[in-house]
């Protein structure tokens, strides 16, 4: 069986993929001997928690979990359930949880990974080793189309492929975005039927529904009465706080952006402060597997989850007249294929790259992409259209502190190599992470955030920065530059080669671009990945924005605290201690060169009215397909101005409600 966190079982998975991540050369006697001590502490560290754990229980195996719905291969279904969820990503896994919550409705979660914790828990439960799995079978490893206004580079795209998605391997950040998002959510459905439900007033209580926060002694001013007490995911500010991180906060507060206690309330995002974390009080990370498919909740007999299940296409009855989705067809691991019905809906759930790819595969998308591809058409809608992400620049420091955690990277891959000195260095951290859950790897990266407006004269000076950037934030109080610190460095999402030494990062986004991109089919085969082209940096909008946040990066990084832990001295050629002394042309060089994607993908079956260009109404039902729903951040009508994970959650919380209501009055059915 697999332990619950917490367990022996679960405490011997992390400790082992720990000792896999550094994939030792064991060449001589010297690393054997060292490997052998590390061996022989990580026993004790398995029986010292084991006693630690004071006798938590086991959990269940998935119910049925890997056996493949009885079927023939002719495309006959033998079994059909109420609702089929296709993809147990971050919001699939809330919708399954929550749909079987009633016991008549009978459903369904295929998902195409695995489960997080029966692969390889440790690296992803662990918060500083998320990275690890790109690049793995546990991640899809997807690149863009080269990037004609970014060098003409190709970017790394990682997704999640486990149950949970990209909740499992994202960098743990608990942020709504600013209120007027919503807001504007709702004015963009002019005036439809159920648009006042996505304002912030009436769409907050969803985000509260899914919160259990944890209150901190060392951040007392959150106003406990605006944070949710008694949903299933836990929030609070767990997780490492490095003296640097401290330092950035201070730095922030004197170059003029004010302490926000609470990023997170109908007041507003704007301010710097430490994340909350979705990260738990032994810190590990908290998933929507994890905080929705309990033991509990997988042994209710009306749910079925099936992992390593790929959805390969939606099946359709009725027409293009009147179209109506009746199941869906999927692959297991071994390539059989199957199908199975859906008496009542079918709800993609797959995420913001691969639910326009399986909408398109089975005819909902533009006509002329899909005669392409030879694809019957079901519904002319512009799948792939409207694609947003946010446009991350790195910026790296050398740490004259030399702290434990900014030279991680570097002993961690010095200890890949088999140097004996930093094997007994990883060997000490894990130890703290695994017996007292404390050290460096309970770091998510992300520590402390924060939010400007690229229109405050107070942090852009008119006499300095004469360009007004022209305005694309949903309202007064909402920001359009977002700042997070790391007390480490990385490159290429944590697999680039790294500088011997100690280094911290900050890093630049603009959370309102303007450059919108596409994903299309490259073949009507489901294996073949999906054509993304985000389009960065297509207007000089997210240029010139992106151009002010590292401006104000660089007079943070001469502020103290903050200044007096940077080496200046350093010369590598990454290091960019003296931004402040270069031209605009020059740092718009380097955005150019550096941009990533903060792997927030959204608004790729947007929710707008059908002759504003939607895909989905205000009930997320497919246009002119009443019981196919879409329930994930493809449905943002636009980007929100911060991190992506918890409005999905919140959007599945209020879908699983439209769904029950629907499925009480079977009005649509």
């Amino acid at each position: 069986m697999v332990g619950s966190t917490g367990t022996l079982t679960d405490t011997v998975g992390r400790l082992a993929a720990l000792l896999r991540l550094l994939r030792v050369r064991t060449g001589g006697a010297d690393v054997r001997r060292t490997l052998g001590s590390a061996a022989v502490l990580g026993v004790l560290a398995i029986i010292l928690r084991f006693l630690l754990s004071r006798g938590a229980s086991t959990s269940k195996l998935l119910r049925r979990a890997g056996q493949p719905i009885k079927g023939t291969r002719d495309g006959e279904a033998q079994e059909e359930y109420d609702i089929v969820i296709a993809g147990g990503g971050t919001a699939g896994c809330v919708l399954a949880s929550r749909l079987s919550e009633d016991p008549a409705i009978r459903v369904l979660l295929l998902e195409s990974g695995g489960r997080r914790v029966a692969s390889i828990g440790a690296l992803t439960q662990t918060p500083l080793l998320y990275t690890q799995t790109f690049n793995t079978k546990q991640s899809h490893n997807l690149w863009t189309v080269p990037q004609e206004h970014a060098n003409g580079k190709a970017r790394f795209w990682p997704r999640g492929r486990y149950l949970g998605g990209c909740s499992a391997v994202n960098a743990m950040v608990f942020h709504y975005g600013a209120p007027s998002d919503y807001d504007e959510w709702a004015e963009l459905q002019k005036g439809l039927e159920g648009a006042n439900e996505w304002t912030f007033k009436q769409f907050n209580q969803y985000f509260l529904k899914f919160e259990k926060f944890h209150p901190s002694k060392k951040f007392s001013l959150v106003d406990t009465v605006l944070r949710g007490s008694a949903g299933p995911v836990n929030i609070g500010y767990y997780g490492n706080i490095a003296e640097s991180t401290v330092a950035f906060i201070e730095a922030c507060e004197r170059a003029g952006i004010p302490r926000n206690p609470d990023f997170n309330t109908p007041k507003g995002t704007l301010g710097a402060n430490k994340v909350l974390t979705f990260i738990d009080s032994r810190s590990r990370r908290v998933s929507t597997e994890s905080a929705y498919l309990t033991p509990e909740v997988l042994s209710r007999p009306n749910l079925t989850v099936i992992t390593h299940a790929q959805v390969t296409r939606i099946l359709f009855a009725g027409g293009r007249a009147r179209p109506r989705a009746v199941g869906v067809r999927y692959e297991s691991r071994s390539g059989e294929q199957f199908e199975v019905k859906a008496r009542k809906e079918v709800v993609v759930c797959a995420g913001a790259l691969h639910t326009p790819q399986i909408l398109m595969l089975s005819g909902v998308g533009p006509a002329n992409h899909l005669n392409v591809h030879n694809i019957p058409v079901v519904a002319d809608l512009p799948v792939g259209s409207n694609l947003m992400d946010h446009p991350v620049v790195d910026l790296h420091f050398k740490d004259k502190t030399k702290s434990e955690i900014s030279g991680i990277p570097w002993v961690v891959r010095k200890a890949e190599q088999g140097n004996v000195a930093a094997i007994l260095k990883v060997a000490k951290v894990m130890l703290q992470y695994q017996l007292f859950s404390t050290g460096p790897l309970r770091c998510n990266i992300a520590e402390a955030l924060a939010f400007v407006r690229s229109s405050d004269e107070t942090l852009f000076p008119p006499e300095k920065f004469s360009e007004p950037v022209a305005d694309a934030t949903s309202g007064p109080e909402a920001p359009d530059i977002e700042f997070f610190f790391s007390p480490l460095t990385y490159f290429e999402h944590g697999h680039g080669a790294v500088a011997s030494g100690h280094y911290f990062a900050m890093h630049a986004i603009t959370v309102r671009p303007t450059s919108v991109g596409t994903v299309q089919l490259k073949s009507a085969d489901p294996h073949d990945p999906p054509v993304i082209d985000p389009k960065y940096l297509s207007t000089e909008h997210d240029i010139a924005c992106l151009v002010r946040g590292v401006r104000l990066l660089s007079r943070i990084a001469r502020t103290e605290p903050l200044a007096s832990m940077i080496e200046h001295a350093g010369d590598e050629p990454f290091l960019n201690h003296n931004m402040h002394t270069w031209s605009d042309e020059q740092i718009a060089d380097l955005i150019r060169e550096r941009v990533q994607t903060l792997y927030h993908p959204t608004s790729t079956a947007r929710m707008a009215p059908l002759e504003e260009g939607g895909v989905v109404d205000t009930r997320l039902r497919v246009h002119g397909i009443p019981n196919l729903r879409v329930v994930d951040a493809s449905v943002f009508p636009k980007i929100t101005s911060g991190h992506t994970v918890s409005p999905t959650i919140a959007v599945a919380e209020k879908a699983a409600d439209m769904i029950k209501d629907a499925f009480r009055s079977a009005s649509i059915y």
